[in-house]
């Protein structure tokens, strides 16, 4: 009797450890296979027909629609280059590089993925938009508050999360290779 109830702790304990593992999987990401690069991280074939089980469940969960290889690459970032946790009552600047890619967007979403609302009822910024210096760099501002130039408004106050898409790009086929210099930098300024 002793080693059934031994057999029966263990397999419990197993079957726990399993959802467990599972639930997180599914619940912080979307699966194996994540690339990072810094403080961007990317599932490069969650879109794909060889997306593994546990990406199918997390994007069937969130009702998302991933991009395939084939029409690029998207990215999440849920802390700065520092690795802070990424506030909305800071201050933030996104630097170039940019990948390279026929057309991309940069937005802020909530943690769980719905767009974040603010007054000006302005959630992103697309490559077709961006405001240029002369020698053709630019800068993303994030803050509460209105900025000059390319400005993204947060509202309110906690975590929010940036996602980068890039569109019709060769990163896509060699993301294994990313760093940390190829994304787009993420620097934290003053805070309310």
């Amino acid at each position: 009797m002793a080693n059934f109830i031994k057999s029966v702790i263990v397999a419990l304990t197993g079957v726990m450890l399993g959802l467990a593992a599972t639930w997180l999987s599914i619940e912080k990401g979307h699966g194996f296979g994540a690339v990072r690069a810094g403080p961007w991280i990317g599932w490069p074939r969650a879109g794909s027909p060889s997306a593994d089980p546990y990406a199918r469940a997390a994007i069937s969960r969130t009702g998302e629609v991933p991009l395939s290889l084939a029409e690029g690459l998207s990215f999440q970032a849920h802390e700065d280059s520092a690795g802070q946790p990424l506030q909305r009552n800071c201050v933030y600047t996104i630097e170039p590089p940019i990948p390279v890619a026929r057309y991309w967007s940069l937005s802020v979403s909530t943690p769980d993925g719905a767009a974040l609302s603010n007054d000006f009822d302005r959630s992103g910024i697309t490559s077709s938009e961006i405001i240029r210096s002369g020698s053709g760099t630019f800068k993303i501002v994030m803050a509460q508050g209105v900025q000059p130039g390319n400005w993204l408004p947060l509202d309110s106050t906690g975590p929010f999360v940036l996602v980068l898409r890039l569109y019709d790009t060769p990163v896509s086929a060699a993301t294994s290779a990313l760093r940390a210099s190829d994304m787009p930098a993420i620097k934290r300024g003053a805070c309310a």
